[in-house]
């Protein structure tokens, strides 16, 4: 598996699926090291490979006044704490060739988000600052057509690759999980994540602001595991209600362990 030189990864000797999993975005050092701890905590007593991820601003937001970010660089130095105080390794969202060179002086892994799966030259910028890639799979794009995102990065250079599905678009407002993706995007020999909380987003509401069907949280994510996906993405929050992006599809932070215990048990038994 190519996360084995993730900086501070640990747990990868289990065969335990790993756990992508943060805020949404940095709301606040406080709020940021809560979850960290809450997570890490989870994962150090099941034995789970754990990857901090916050966005350090969201440039793809519905409405002008919508949440954004704190500060790119500030947001940028409290995930990099998290990494350096807990030993963690870290993931944050790029949207343009300066991103990348930017966010890769505090993270680990670099995440091209679903929108900008495509865009070449923001693959090769991540590619060649040598962090791990985890590329979304475009809600508009196959499985199979993924394979070229993958060509992009590593003929850039860089093998160190992972995969991420997250629904893709039924209509104008809902997302739907095809899981013969998972499989078909392992074919390209990268670790493949399924994104939980992204799959069940309601988009382009009338109200410019995202809905969610978090009840469905668990469906989602055993249905992954139970086909053999190698890794799962979440966002978490204490209070989802009051979080400032994507509230209405986390998942709440106290009802992560319970959500963990489920999907072991499910990899248990069908590895």
């Amino acid at each position: 598996m190519s996360l084995i030189n993730i900086p501070r990864i640990k747990y990868l000797e289990t065969n335990n699926f790993f756990l992508i999993a943060g805020p949404c975005v940095v709301e606040t050092e406080e709020i940021c090291f809560e979850i960290a701890e809450k997570v890490k905590y989870l994962s150090d007593k099941y034995k789970i490979p754990y990857i901090f991820k916050a966005s350090y601003r969201k440039a793809n937001r519905s409405r002008l006044d919508s949440f954004t970010g704190i500060g790119d660089e500030k947001a940028l130095e409290i995930i990099q704490k998290i990494g350096k105080q807990l030993s963690l390794p870290t993931l944050t969202d790029i949207h343009t060739n300066e991103e990348a060179v930017l966010a890769a002086r505090y993270v680990d892994v670099l995440q091209i988000p679903a929108f900008l799966c495509r865009q070449t030259e923001l693959l090769i910028a991540a590619a060649e600052t040598g962090k791990h890639v985890n590329i979304k799979k475009g809600q508009f794009l196959s499985a199979e057509s993924m394979k070229f995102a993958v060509d992009k990065v590593r003929e850039s250079g860089n093998s160190n690759i992972m995969l991420t599905e997250r629904g893709t678009f039924l209509g104008y407002q809902d997302l739907v999980v095809d899981y013969r993706s998972i499989p078909e995007m392992q074919k390209n020999k990268v670790p493949v994540i399924m994104d939980i909380t992204h799959s069940l987003q309601t988009p382009n509401q009338n109200t410019g602001v995202t809905g969610g069907k978090p009840e469905l949280i668990g469906t989602i994510a055993k249905a992954a595991i139970a086909v053999g996906v190698d890794g799962i993405f979440l966002e978490t929050h204490p209070n989802p209600s009051v979080a400032k992006s994507d509230g209405a599809n986390m998942l709440h932070l106290d009802n992560l362990e319970k959500l963990i215990i489920d999907l072991l048990r499910i990899r248990e038994a069908v590895t």
